[in-house]
């Protein structure tokens, strides 16, 4: 919105990276939160169990992280439709605070997940780490709104 003509696929990029991130934040948040055990015995779906092979469940920590990640996708939503300068690295910092320790966690502890489990979980934690760096380097354009 904030950036001159012919700059309109540059927004639309930013909003697919932005809208991923959104999307991966709003699952877990919402789930964690709304049915902690549900989100702990079937995360990350259809017949997987990533957070269950990595120790017994504790109600309040889940619902915690479930609140998390929705502060997370407050921060997104927020930088998705203001699209500014200022916004977008903030939530480039914030997704990175959050996904980088969680990639060095899984890059460290493999939870004996299996290969096709272990592969999905670490590229998709890679996904979001590598999105932040990308909201990083976009919010560098003087193009953007300052503000």
């Amino acid at each position: 919105m904030n950036l001159p003509q012919g700059r309109w696929s540059a927004q639309i990029d930013l909003r697919v990276a932005l809208g991923y991130l959104s999307l991966v934040t709003a699952q877990i948040g919402f789930w964690a939160l709304l049915a902690p055990r549900s989100c702990y015995d079937g995360f990350p779906g259809p017949g997987r169990a990533w957070v269950a092979a990595d120790g017994p469940h504790n109600e309040h920590l889940i619902r915690d992280v479930g609140a998390l990640n929705l502060a997370l996708l407050v921060v997104l939503v927020a930088a998705a439709v203001k699209l500014t300068r200022q916004l977008l690295m903030i939530a480039a910092v914030a997704t990175a605070a959050w996904g980088v320790p969680h990639l060095l966690y899984h890059l460290f502890n493999t939870d004996n997940l299996a290969t096709d489990d272990l592969l999905l979980s670490i590229g998709g934690l890679v996904a979001f780490v590598g999105f932040s760096v990308v909201l990083a380097i976009s919010a560098r354009n003087p193009n953007l709104a300052r503000t």
